[in-house]
């Protein structure tokens, strides 16, 4: 073991962060990894021992980074999205969770062999999904937005109210004996909801307002969302005891949908700490689990895992949707995705140890249940979520939308050429007229401005992967790069090239704006010129005996390279150079002129 705590801090944080970037490189789910190392560093090598570096202090730690992730998942909810998902995400909340405890304590008991109070805690405990591991998946599922919608607010909505579920149980048994009456846990139950909404609705949003009136600097925005929410959290647990959690995430749901200027990024900053949080807690948390606890579960536990997985999730999923308006194929696959998070095994170490003090021995066996039903789903659901999406219908390409911001005869064309390989391509503008080409060439087109509030409730933005700014204006290309760059990524928002220089005053700073599109002078002026005169877009296949190398020579020096695309349609800008060679199968798009001497302007 090691002794010194700082040295055990550094450790965690570290091995939490490899494993989350193994876990980006892979594309594997997270938790897995982190659970896989927390063992490593627990059990296996006996390096981090828990309960020995950080005493009883931990489960208070643990639940007050869950209050911080709850209210980073809060933020990110948005009311328009449960507009949208409607009946189906209600139906998940409230019956849902009902039918799931039902279910779940059920088969506890009956398959599982556990006690009666232990069976209905932990059927209690495994009705949350968890946001920490839906929302990795779901970036990178590529999901129809209604289901990756109805999947976001059941994992994040469900897990304060899972937890409060499984308060009440556990203070029904702990506090009262198993013996209080009904009344008085209904009672406890509506003080609990009180002091939340009051606590964790009122203070967010005085939060918010003092947030857009400019009370509180733009630098300290975060860090006081972040202090001021540990305040409601605790606040509210005085009040009420285990209101804090519920209080958190309403805090982050009234201040996410305030339309606050700064809500940007508090949200990447949140994410980030949360990142952080994730990775420690879930490494902790498997590290101080003990292999004779593992080696207690027997075949009915292991069966009653099968049975949670394959049976009870998708059946409360199908009796809780029924007339909800879902078909069968979006029924069927939410009942499959299920898996289990962070909130899960923080309330099954949280509540064990006084379950057994209690005098419910068996109580032992939620960690370890937990954890087992937390590998399970994790890897049965992030490894299988893709191909039973693609199966049943509910997944979008692959390859993404490619945004097209501006419409003009040069970008329509472009659109076209792309469509034509294979390309998923989405042009947008903010005038009706220059829409008008694109439409009556069959392609996919949106009105409005994509800078707005409409464009962020009505766009696909999930769908989109890729920004092209394309419009006349170079400060509002670089605007939108701008805008689009926290969510797809600083390589995959592009423009075309300024006219000012790097060196010109007049020009947008380079970390202002996104990444050059095509290489040499290809500015609006100047494509539209060579579009005047009669330039096409030119297609060239690459094959193993016609290699990149030989496609380049065969082009005319005028020619502009812009653009690589897949067999599967997925598009790689040229940029100022290509700096790896496409494999065969990709398609080199050309912009060439009719005869090599028509363009008046140089190549730079």
């Amino acid at each position: 073991m090691i002794e010194s705590l700082k040295l055990v801090l550094a450790l965690v944080v570290f091995a939490g962060a490899a494993a989350q970037w193994l876990a980006w490189r892979f594309q594997v789910p997270a938790i897995v990894l982190l659970s896989v190392v927390g063992i490593l560093l627990g059990p296996v090598s006996g390096l981090v021992q828990p309960e020995v570096h950080f005493g009883d202090g931990l489960r208070e730690i643990v639940a007050w980074f869950v209050a911080l992730i709850l209210f980073e998942g809060g933020l990110n909810l948005r009311l328009h999205e449960l507009k949208e998902a409607g009946t189906g995400v209600r139906r998940l909340i409230f019956v849902g969770v009902a039918v799931a405890w039902v279910l779940g304590s059920a088969a506890s008991y009956f398959i599982g062999g556990l006690s009666l109070p232990t069976a209905l805690l932990f059927g209690a405990i495994i009705v949350v999904t968890g946001p920490t591991v839906i929302m990795p998946l779901l970036r990178h599922a590529h999901l129809k937005r209604k289901v990756a919608s109805m999947l976001k607010w059941e994992g994040i909505v469900n897990d304060p109210i899972g937890v409060l579920l499984a308060v009440f149980v556990y203070q029904y048994f702990v506090f009262g004996g198993g013996s209080a009456p009904f009344s008085q846990v209904l009672v406890d139950l509506i003080l609990a909801l009180s002091v939340a909404v009051s606590l964790g609705g009122g203070i967010g949003w005085l939060l918010g307002v003092s947030f857009e009136r400019n009370w509180v600097p733009e630098y300290l925005k975060a860090p006081a969302a972040v202090a001021v929410v540990s305040v409601i959290y605790a606040l509210s647990d005085i009040v009420q005891h285990e209101s804090g959690l519920m209080a958190a995430t309403l805090a982050g749901v009234v201040m996410g949908n305030m339309k606050l200027r700064s809500i940007g990024e508090m949200r990447r900053f949140k994410e980030y700490i949360t990142i952080m949080m994730v990775s420690f807690l879930f490494v902790v948390l498997t590290a101080g689990l003990h292999f004779s606890v593992l080696g207690e579960l027997s075949w009915r536990l292991v069966a009653l895992v099968a049975v949670l997985v394959f049976v009870v999730r998708p059946l409360a999923v199908w009796l809780a949707t029924i007339g909800s308006g879902l078909d069968w194929q979006e029924r069927v696959f939410i009942g499959w995705i299920a898996p289990r998070g962070v909130v899960a095994a923080a309330s099954a170490g949280a509540f064990s140890l006084p379950m057994v003090e209690a005098g419910y021995a068996d109580a032992e066996l939620l960690v370890p249940l937990v954890f087992v039903l937390i590998f399970s789903t994790v890897t049965l659901h992030g490894l299988s979520l893709g191909w039973v999406a693609t199966k049943l219908g509910l997944k979008r390409s692959s390859a993404g939308t490619l945004l097209i911001a501006g419409s003009s005869p040069w970008s329509v064309e472009l659109a076209s050429t792309l469509k034509a390989l294979g390309v998923s391509v989405l042009l947008a503008d903010n005038a009706w007229h220059r829409l008008r080409a694109a439409r009556e060439r069959g392609l996919e087109t949106w009105y409005g401005e994509v800078l707005s509030e409409k464009a962020e409730e009505e766009l696909e933005l999930e769908g989109v992967e890729m920004l092209l700014a394309s419009t006349s204006n170079d400060a509002y290309n670089a605007l939108a790069c701008n805008a689009f760059s926290p969510d797809l990524g600083p390589h995959k928002v592009f423009q075309l090239p300024m006219l000012a220089g790097d060196d010109d005053p007049q020009a947008v700073s380079d970390t202002r704006r996104g990444l050059p599109a095509f290489k040499g002078a290809t500015q609006f002026e100047e494509l539209w010129e060579c579009h005047i005169r009669g330039w096409q877009f030119q297609k060239t296949r690459l094959t193993d005996e016609f290699t990149y190398l030989d496609a380049v020579k065969k082009l005319p020096e005028e020619a502009i390279q812009l653009a690589l695309v897949s067999a599967d349609g997925n598009v790689r800008f040229a940029g100022d150079e290509v700096r790896w060679l496409p494999d065969s199968g990709y398609t080199l798009v050309s912009y060439v002129p009719p005869n090599p001497t028509q363009r008046s302007l140089p190549i730079e």
